[in-house]
């Protein structure tokens, strides 16, 4: 689940609670970055794997006519069957396990009995799961039957994008080296990157510190991988504008000029050789 890229701000430093139990207290306070132990990064490994788990159990039941709210409800009851608890639901009054966002929705979209999924669709499904202490955190965008050729296409350089900032995370990088990764490889094939949300942090919190943008700012300090940091890494594409719009709901974030967008999501360990992707599906 990404972040408003300005959730950390130097402001934001009240505590707020989950309404979900199985989590912990809600912490907006500035921490610094942690760095995990190799007992720490044993458990997030357990954690992430739920979540490929789940994911690549979705990838393979979606199909036109399902509802996202039968997604939701099968996600929160496999999560639950293999001993975590949903890292989205309640947090900050997030009320599903996982966001189910369609077509123009870009992030944060609530699961809804109404919402029909059709042949096209292009469904990006983001979820989370909170074990023994840690949360692991990954996204997938999925083609909903056949799609058509410039849906899969954005589907296709996404999920590219997301691999080519992943190959620059190693101890000695920087932030930038990622983000300058996935932007040069987005504006190449011609997709916008969204730049109101980030990757982040991910650990005892589900967002802790560094922002992880996927484009090159200033906003933030060019900070050095170091190993043992775990991150959320989840370039956002949109195939026209950048700029983004929330509903009404005050979650579901969709685009501007109703174009589709896709995005995809790994939570990564940082080692001082290069990297280990913990939500790896291919290895669940």
């Amino acid at each position: 689940m990404n972040i408003i890229a300005k959730l950390f701000s130097p402001k934001a430093t009240s505590p707020e609670k989950n309404t979900t139990k199985g989590l912990p207290p809600l912490q907006k306070t500035r921490r610094g970055i942690h760095i995990k132990s190799s007992q720490e990064i044993a458990k997030m490994r357990e954690s992430a794997k739920i979540v490929a788990t789940v994911l690549k159990e979705i990838s393979v039941m979606v199909k036109p006519g399902m509802t996202t709210a039968e997604l939701d409800a099968y996600a929160e009851d496999r999560i639950r069957q293999m001993g975590a608890t949903p890292s989205f639901k309640g947090y900050y009054g997030f009320p599903a396990s996982i966001c189910a966002s369609v077509n123009q929705e870009v992030v944060h979209g609530i699961p809804n009995a109404k919402k029909v999924l059709r042949r096209g669709d292009v469904l990006k499904v983001d979820t989370g799961a909170y074990y023994q202490g840690f949360h692991g955190d990954s996204c997938i965008t999925i083609p909903v039957g056949k799609v058509s050729k410039n849906a899969a296409k954005l589907i296709q350089v996404a999920e590219e994008s997301l691999y080519q900032g992943i190959e620059q995370v190693k101890a000695g990088n920087s932030l930038l080296d990622i983000a300058g990764a996935i932007e040069d490889y987005v504006k190449k094939h011609g997709y916008s990157v969204v730049e109101n949300y980030t990757g982040h942090g991910v650990g005892k919190n589900l967002h802790e510190e560094p922002s992880v943008f996927n484009f090159r700012t200033q906003q933030i300090p060019n900070v050095k991988l170091k190993a043992g940091m775990t991150l959320a890494i989840e370039p956002i594409l949109n195939a026209g504008s950048k700029h983004t719009r929330t509903l009404r709901d005050r979650w579901t974030v969709v685009t501007v000029d109703n174009s589709l967008s896709a995005q995809f999501e790994h939570t990564v360990l940082v080692t001082e050789n290069g990297y280990e992707i913990l939500t790896d599906r291919t290895k669940v």
